[in-house]
């Protein structure tokens, strides 16, 4: 599958089987991540990968009963960050979040991205769960698994948000 293929047939997927992905898939997920841009090459992301069910159910709770397999949550370590409200860990950790939704969909994986900040009750939660200290924000949780369901590859192609400047 090329690229664009990919990018119109990734949809957000809400209904997975039970099949587990394996760490070989898990791995080349997370490469796909780290080969996204890097503002400064700061690199601030985090990746958390959470097989444990109970901690699947927890997190599942926060947005929808999701049934993935597997869940990541991209988050930031601002620690080293000299200005987090003016830093780019946001659009990093978002770049990261988007190769991982387009790799998966090389696996026939589904997935949906579900933003956890700025939100803060949803931010409070995940962090919670996976006891992350003050310096780790969660910005993402991804849903990841074998799709129990299938949607048309689309684009959003809207004419009318385009301007062109000559």
């Amino acid at each position: 599958m090329n690229i664009y293929d990919a990018i119109l047939k990734r949809r957000s997927i809400r209904k997975f089987q039970e099949k587990e992905v394996t760490d070989e898939i898990i791995t080349a997920l997370l490469k796909a991540a780290m080969a996204a841009p890097s503002a400064r090459n700061e690199k601030p992301w985090l990746f958390y990968v959470i097989k444990n069910k109970k901690m699947l159910k927890e997190l599942s709770t926060i947005f929808k009963d999701f049934n993935a397999p597997l869940m990541i949550t991209v988050a930031a370590n601002v620690s080293n960050i000299e200005n987090t409200k003016n830093g780019f860990w946001i659009q990093d950790c978002s770049a990261a979040t988007q190769n991982i939704l387009l790799a998966s969909e090389h696996y026939n994986l589904g997935t949906c991205w579900c933003g956890v900040y700025p939100k803060e009750e949803a931010t409070i939660k995940v962090k919670e769960i996976l006891n992350l200290d003050e310096n780790i924000i969660p910005l993402s949780l991804i849903q990841i698994g074998y799709k129990a369901e299938e949607k048309e590859p689309r684009t959003q192609y809207d004419q009318n948000k385009i301007i062109i400047i000559d």
